[in-house]
Order: C-alpha cells, then structure tokens, then sequence
C-alpha cells in the first residue's frame, strides 16, 4: 500500500464516509467512484496532484498530508491546518 493511500484511507475512515460517496463528492464520476478510491488506497494507481487536492478538501485534511511519510508529520500536518493564523504566524516566526 502507498503512502498516499494510507493517508487517503485513514483521513476517508475518520471522515466516516465510503469510497463512493469520497469519489462523488471529489468530482469523480459515481459510475466509477468506488473503484477509483479503491484503486487510490490500495496503491494501484496515484491520484493526480489535482484529484489529490479535491480528495483532501472534501476530507477536510491539507493536501501535504496526503504525502507525509512519516506518521508524526502527518500529524503535525493535521495540528497546524487547525490552529489560527496568529499561532501559525508564530510558529513560523519561531522556527527560522
């Protein structure tokens, strides 16, 4: 399984919704939705970077997140999409 599929999978499963409905809200055509978003999280195939935007923005996620090959990155991925400008301001200042 690629990462881009694990990510999709997990970010799909904590969205609570299938891979039909994931593929129908994305744009995808409903007649091959399903197969689409199985191919995607089983590795088989790699979504373009500009499905991979609109997969990510219907579950909610930053499209890095779906790149990010190491589970704690991921996860600060997710933490930073969350906070407010002023703190990304700040840990931005913070880090150079």
């Amino acid at each position: 399984m690629s990462i881009v599929g694990n990510r999709l999978r997990e970010a799909r499963e904590r969205a609570g919704i299938s891979q039909k409905q994931l593929g129908i809200k994305a744009g995808i055509d409903p007649d091959v939705a399903s197969a689409r978003i199985n191919q995607y999280e089983k590795g088989k195939h790699l979504p373009h970077l500009a499905t991979a935007k609109q997969l990510a923005n219907v579950l909610g996620v930053p499209t890095p997140y779906l790149y990010a090959d190491d589970d704690a990155l991921a996860a600060w991925i997710l933490a930073y999409a969350r906070v407010s400008t002023a703190t990304r301001k700040s840990i931005i200042k913070d880090s150079g």
